[in-house]
């Protein structure tokens, strides 16, 4: 947003909605030193869905906060227990 986007379509909103809400009101207000500090700690979970499946990775991230929500759809494949481990040391971590 810092090179003037209006907005964006982001997997991590869906497993930390506030802390992305909270991103985005800060961009919004131009208030880019604290939206950096907020980036810089949501980082963690863009890591994360860089290096598994996206979709496999935002329902690990929902399961992991006690929303039961099924396996992905095939053809995508469902992440390991320790990659469902990781993404939630992940979040825990936020």
């Amino acid at each position: 947003m810092m090179i003037g986007g209006v907005g964006w379509m982001a997997g991590p909103a869906c497993v930390v909605p506030k802390q992305s809400v909270r991103l985005y009101d800060l961009c919004e207000a131009q208030r880019w030193d604290e939206a950096m500090v907020l980036q810089r700690r949501l980082w963690g979970i863009n890591e994360a869905f860089a290096r598994y499946n996206l979709a496999a990775c935002i329902k690990a991230g929902l399961v992991s906060q006690g929303y039961e929500v099924g396996d992905p759809v095939p053809p995508q494949a469902a992440l390991t227990a320790s990659e469902c481990e990781a993404v939630a040391r992940v979040l825990a971590e936020m």
